[in-house]
């Protein structure tokens, strides 16, 4: 039997589970809701937010009863735009997701919020008694990781985190054929996030226009003046408030990176690269080349594994990425302007994976070899899990998405130190390096403090 017939069967065989998840929502004795129905709340509806109200209503039993945001100004259109054009009810709205959190009426919160709150937005609905899921990355940085794994493990609600495409049969089946010795040893990895990025401009700071509260918005960040570039969307590009572009797009194929290795965290990191051709208010690198080894002790000769991943924001080219891939085969991450993915390489070949498809070229001739596809429902995944998982099982989602994030926050350091670093996985500190570890967290301003005891 070629391994092409087993991964094709396996791909078969999730898509239908998927589906029959989808189709099928059988109550689980210890959920507390009422009716089976699922009431979500949307924190965030800026941007990413409204794909998130558009999937979970799509779903069977599923009301979005709840958005939250700090601008005001947004609700009236988004109501309109998904809710009352659809003769759906209208949502309750909330500019404090702490009042939201309140809510008895209200199951679950997809937080999605710029990232430096994701982890204390989760961290709080977790303590109030809400199943969560929280978009990438789920922390701003390590020690706000360690605390939200904490807290998933520590209460007995779903908590989810945004790397969505752990549900797709095309990462599952990618995992499973790497780990099956598909390609031999894999020895390297790399993930590629090439997206055009025009530049921020500059700006200079303003009064708070009217509807934002923006003490609400700051949250756990510095008190600084309202800017347009540190607010809607350009925040990405601020350290106060996103992680560059490794931590929007990039830890995507992050993820994917360091699950078809099969390693966690690694000894060694170094990074470089800068903020080129724009004179703007960019802080973060729009080129980047971060590089991780990790020790592989079942590995031949130096017994490590290498991780590399690349952000290129203007002219660049394809790096090979789609050979024998058509644009019609490819999801929207892959386009005429942006090239995102990952690429395998192991002892008998190496492969090329996008969001939708994974294909191997194996031997010195490159011959085409086994492949895999398909797209599952990340959302489906979280409300099924509400109604069936088990949470001790399944938030080891939350503890793989911080072990990804962990790989972005050690890049952004070693690239804004400026050289190469020694990591310990066990303690998760930089060994007799202080300077590095003071950036493993960041003070926080008050009543918007990461909890140490969660």
């Amino acid at each position: 039997m070629s391994h092409t017939a087993v991964t094709r069967r396996q791909f078969l065989r999730t898509t239908a589970t998927t589906a029959a998840a989808v189709a099928l929502w059988r109550p689980n004795l210890v959920w507390a809701g009422a009716n089976n129905r699922v009431r979500i709340a949307v924190i965030g509806i800026h941007g990413m937010g409204q794909n998130h109200i558009k999937e979970f209503a799509a779903l069977p039993d599923v009301e979005v009863a709840a958005l939250c945001d700090v601008d005001e100004n947004l609700f009236g259109e988004v109501i309109k735009k998904h809710f009352t054009s659809r003769h759906r009810r209208e949502p309750k709205t909330y500019t404090d997701l702490r009042r939201l959190y309140e809510d008895k009426d209200i199951d679950a919160v997809s937080i999605v919020t710029p990232n430096h709150w994701h982890a204390l937005a989760a961290i709080w609905a977790i303590q109030a008694g809400k199943h969560v899921t929280v978009e990438k990355p789920c922390c701003h940085n390590l020690y706000e990781g360690q605390k939200l794994v904490e807290a998933a493990k520590k209460y007995k609600v779903i908590v989810q985190d945004g790397a969505e495409q752990r549900s797709n049969p095309c990462a599952q089946t990618m995992a499973k054929f790497l780990h099956e010795g598909g390609l031999g040893e894999v020895y390297m990895a790399k993930g590629m996030c090439y997206k055009w990025r025009p530049t921020i401009r500059h700006y200079e700071d303003e009064p708070v226009p009217s509807g934002v509260h923006y003490d609400l918005w700051l949250g756990p960040a510095p008190q600084r003046p309202f800017n347009r570039n540190r607010f809607h969307y350009n925040w990405h590009w601020n350290w106060d408030y996103g992680n560059g572009d490794m931590g929007n797009q990039g830890v995507h194929e992050m993820d994917i990176a360091r699950w078809g290795l099969g390693v966690k965290l690694p000894t060694k990191i170094t990074a470089m690269g800068g903020h080129f051709l724009f004179n703007d208010d960019q802080q973060t690198p729009n080129v980047l080349m971060a590089m991780f080894e990790f020790p592989n002790p079942d590995g031949a000769a130096d017994k490590k594994k290498i991780l590399q991943f690349e952000v290129r924001g203007w002219c660049t080219n394809r790096e090979g990425f789609t050979e024998g891939v058509t644009e019609n085969a490819n999801t929207y991450m892959t386009s005429d302007r942006n090239n995102i993915g990952n690429l395998f390489y192991g002892a008998k070949g190496y492969m090329t994976k996008n969001v939708n498809e994974w294909r191997t070229f194996l031997g010195e001739n490159r011959e085409p070899g086994p492949t895999g596809k398909g797209l599952g429902n990340h959302y489906a995944a979280f409300v099924n899990a509400i109604r069936e998982g088990d949470p001790a099982t399944f938030n080891t989602s939350i503890e793989e998405g911080f072990y990804s994030c962990a790989l972005v926050h050690l890049g952004n350091i070693a690239y804004r130190l400026g050289r190469s670093l020694e990591f310990d996985p066990q303690t998760m500190r930089f060994p007799r390096d202080e300077e590095a570890n003071a950036m493993l967290t960041r003070p926080y301003r008050a009543p918007f403090i990461v909890p140490d005891n969660v």
